[in-house]
């Protein structure tokens, strides 16, 4: 499936200690007793389907660098414990791999990061190829640590079209619509909405949304800033009674907490119309084309996330992985090829690869390529919400450092569950590890 989504749960810390001995033998060193043969250095990404373009842009540039790139593929169950791991050790890479925002703060305050401003001083379009949203996902305290390297990866309201319209209903603009499409389906024997809780960061989606819609962005760039009393705001506790009211519809069935997207699961109860919706990233397109793709081209539907009324959030707001994000650490011998290998993300080449494998670049040349996509429709219409949107929240466990990862999708969990209240949900959202 095309999902570089990434929320996966972190390997034992002995099986990443394990892991990091190959990978230091044959690829170990810094500026300080490297091993490494000179006029090399090395690139960490995340291991799936995607490498292939990754590698194509490593064989482009080495086509004419004395400099030559390798690119080190970790698996990517392996890949956020071992990249914590071997960051501060000589088998540290010289760029690597992440999700930008809080994933990559720690790095920065332990200065292991080389800012890029003076990269973008010397070739604007570092900067200026991309939209701006999603590049700003990796400024921190307004220097750039970041260029983005593979898709963006809004989430959105799937739907089964059939299902709807044996129904009589139409995708939801509002939450008053949410709301009564839910009891229609329930009425017909449906679940509303599929939902694979059983890994918690789908269910997260729908805080994500909730609060944005209901508060804008402003509570939760607070919360992030250190201010965790917003947390009890009224804008807060006004979220979680709409969270609540979508639940207590029974909008979600009563077994969503042992049904995954991981493995399947939440997808097929949509597929095969028991589920009317999937609030679902960008991904689940090629996750449903993958295993029916005559299906998806005549019943998936997709729409933006429902507004509500009376909210301060901007209904063209959108939430998930604004992109993937190439770093580089601040020790690598040979800055000036790094320079000129990142110059290749907001290539053409670059573009039309990722496409053809049905991610969707956030270049400012994207749209001139859409037509070559696996699927131009739905890729316009992908690139249209992230181009429009006034404000692209990063998915929250993405947004917080990876030290609050865990607490956070628990807290999500069990409010949805009932096994807490709004003042539990409050209570866990205000002890987690701040973002700084």
């Amino acid at each position: 499936m095309m999902n570089t989504r990434t929320r996966k749960s972190l390997t034992a810390a002995a099986v990443a200690s394990a892991l990091v001995l190959p990978l230091a033998a044959c690829a170990s060193g810094d500026s300080g007793g490297s091993r490494r043969p000179e006029n090399e250095i090395h690139v960490m990404v995340y291991g799936d389907a995607t490498n292939k373009v990754e590698q194509q842009m490593v064989d482009t540039f080495n086509k004419t660098s004395d400099v030559k790139v390798v690119l080190d593929t970790i698996p990517g169950a392996d890949y956020q414990q071992k990249l914590q791991t071997i960051i501060d050790t000589n088998a540290a890479p010289d760029v690597f791999f992440n999700w930008g925002g809080g994933s990559i703060e720690p790095f920065v305050d332990a200065d292991l990061l080389l800012p890029l401003d003076d990269f973008i001083a010397e070739d604007p379009q570092l900067k200026d190829a991309f939209l701006p949203a999603v590049f700003n996902s990796a400024v921190i305290d307004g220097t750039s640590y970041g260029i983005p390297m593979r898709g963006t990866q809004p989430v959105m309201l799937f739907h089964n079209k059939q299902v709807l319209a044996d129904a009589g209903i139409e995708a939801p603009e509002t939450w008053d619509e949410l709301l009564a499409a839910v009891e229609t389906l329930k009425a017909q024997g449906v679940t509303p909405i599929a939902l694979g809780g059983a890994d918690q960061w789908p269910t997260l989606m729908w805080y994500q949304y909730a609060f944005d819609r209901v508060a804008g962005p402003e509570l939760f760039e607070k919360a992030l800033a250190g201010d965790t009393d917003v947390w009890d705001s009224a804008e807060s506790h006004e979220a979680l009674d709409k969270l609540s009211e979508l639940i207590d519809a029974g909008a979600f069935g009563t077994n969503f907490d042992s049904v995954k997207f991981t493995d399947g699961g939440s997808p097929a109860l949509l597929r095969t119309g028991k589920a009317a919706f999937e609030l679902m990233g960008s991904w689940n397109y090629s996750t449903h084309y993958d295993v029916d793709p005559a299906w998806t081209d005549a019943n998936l539907g997709y729409t933006a996330f429902p507004a509500i009324d009376g909210g301060k959030g901007d209904a063209a707001n959108i939430t998930g992985n604004t992109n993937n994000f190439y770093s580089v650490l601040a020790k690598t011998r040979y800055p000036d090829a790094v320079r000129d290998f990142l110059k290749l993300m907001y290539s053409d080449e670059f573009v039309e690869a990722q496409l053809a494998i049905g991610n969707l670049p956030t270049t400012t040349n994207t749209e001139q390529f859409l037509d070559q996509a696996a699927s131009p429709e739905y890729a316009a219409f992908q690139f249209d919400l992230v181009k429009n949107a006034p404000h692209f929240q990063m998915s929250w466990d993405q947004a917080f450092p990876p030290a609050a990862g865990t607490p956070l999708k628990i807290a999500v969990q069990q409010f949805f569950s009932g096994q807490i209240d709004a003042d539990g949900f409050i209570a866990a959202m205000k002890s987690l590890p701040a973002s700084r």
